[in-house]
């Protein structure tokens, strides 16, 4: 698994383009954190913070860096806590759990910036995972954290507390989602609880077709390339509605997610013909993944679906994102609507000062690798707005 600290070295300059650099900061919330950053060599910079998602990296922003540096900031992007080249993390399924938890995430990343100097950012900006991590930075710490983009999850807001039920009898207990997905004529799986698995980072790591093969299926799987891509609005939370979404994200039953995209390998002329993640590229993903598996990264799924931490986020219900914020995902993304109502609330309540909510043609779920220039130029496009109508902290 984790390699000795002394062994892991930043990021070759050669994996990077001119102008970002990799080091280490120790001593975050326990870790010694990976980061790339631009726009580093001008002190005094006003700071952007950028959070990754799965099975992702640092390395993933690395198209929007330079131009987010060239229009005057100071940008980071860490190897999350299980990602890359940040250590100090539990990398055992029987290991530390609640060092995963939503809340110590959002330590971690108040961690980064209190140890470079920052008491405060212009903005964050999170992708998949990385999303509700930026949500809860921003709904927790807006003192902090001065404005949040989303981009490919929507938030809905923190689990809610029943409200005004006193005397009410006892609502009955819903159905069980995950027994009608098996107990479908084509039996299913929710992705998310998968990844919960013991056996799911064995699947991945050691895949039959290959790791780098299965990242590279997996990445265009949820991406524009793969034409299937047609997302909709869903119905609701139940099976037979969920059994709509891809097989990556609602898989067969007897299947793991090696094998769930193995059919969908693009050609080798289509891999050769990739522009957005050619292969020079995905090497920096699969020789991270081989060296540190995908088990700290799944341990994030594992406290999502767990009850054992709901609770602690009740504690935070009826709270709403009252920063400037902004959505950006692909026209492509399923992850847009794959849980049933979180887009409507996202925008109708728990951002309460949306400036944009914006899908992007010829995106699927990467969009900041797909289409980084126009992920680029709404970026700079919000920050911009923000400022002009006088909605900084």
């Amino acid at each position: 698994m984790e390699m000795p600290l002394s062994e892991i070295s930043p990021l070759p300059a050669s994996a990077l383009p001119a102008g970002i650099r990799s080091r280490f900061i120790a001593d975050v919330n326990g870790l010694r954190m990976h980061l790339l950053e631009a726009g580093h060599e001008v002190p005094g910079r006003p700071c952007l913070l950028l959070l990754h998602g799965f099975p992702e990296l640092a390395y993933s922003w690395r198209k929007l860096m330079l131009p987010l540096a060239a229009a005057g900031y100071h940008v980071i992007a860490p190897d999350q806590r299980g990602y890359g080249r940040t250590t100090g993390w539990d990398p055992d399924y029987d290991g530390d759990l609640a060092s995963y938890s939503m809340v110590n995430l959002v330590r971690d990343a108040l961690g980064l910036l209190y140890a470079l100097g920052y008491r405060y950012v212009d903005a964050v900006i999170g992708h998949d995972f990385g999303s509700p991590v930026a949500a809860y930075c921003a709904l927790l710490r807006p003192d902090v954290f001065r404005a949040v983009v989303l981009m490919s999850a929507p938030f809905g807001g923190p689990p809610a507390l029943p409200f005004h039920d006193a005397g009410r009898p006892p609502a009955a207990a819903g159905a069980d989602v995950h027994a009608e997905l098996a107990a479908l004529p084509r039996p299913r799986k929710h992705y998310q609880w998968y990844y919960s698995s013991r056996e799911a980072d064995a699947d991945m790591h050691h895949a039959k077709q290959g790791l780098h093969a299965f990242l590279r299926a997996y990445y265009h799987h949820k991406s524009a390339d793969w034409t299937q891509n047609r997302p909709y609005r869903l119905a609701s939370w139940s099976a037979g509605e969920l059994a709509k979404l891809p097989t990556y994200y609602v898989m067969e039953l007897a299947q793991g997610m090696a094998e769930t995209v193995a059919p969908e390998m693009p050609a080798a002329a289509q891999v050769a013909a990739n522009t957005w993640l050619p292969e020079k590229e995905l090497e920096i993903y699969s020789g991270e993944y081989a060296r540190t598996g995908f088990q700290g990264a799944l341990q994030w799924y594992r406290c999502g679906t767990s009850s054992r931490f709901i609770a602690g986020l009740q504690t935070f219900s009826g709270l709403t994102i009252d920063v400037p914020s902004a959505f950006i995902a692909g026209k492509s993304d399923w992850g847009v609507y794959q849980k049933p109502g979180d887009f409507e609330r996202m925008q109708g309540s728990v951002c309460t000062r949306m400036l944009g909510c914006h899908l992007i043609e010829g995106a699927g779920h990467w969009v900041q690798q797909e289409q980084p220039q126009q992920v680029a130029a709404l970026l700079l496009n919000f920050l911009r707005a923000k400022e002009d109508r006088g909605l900084g902290m």
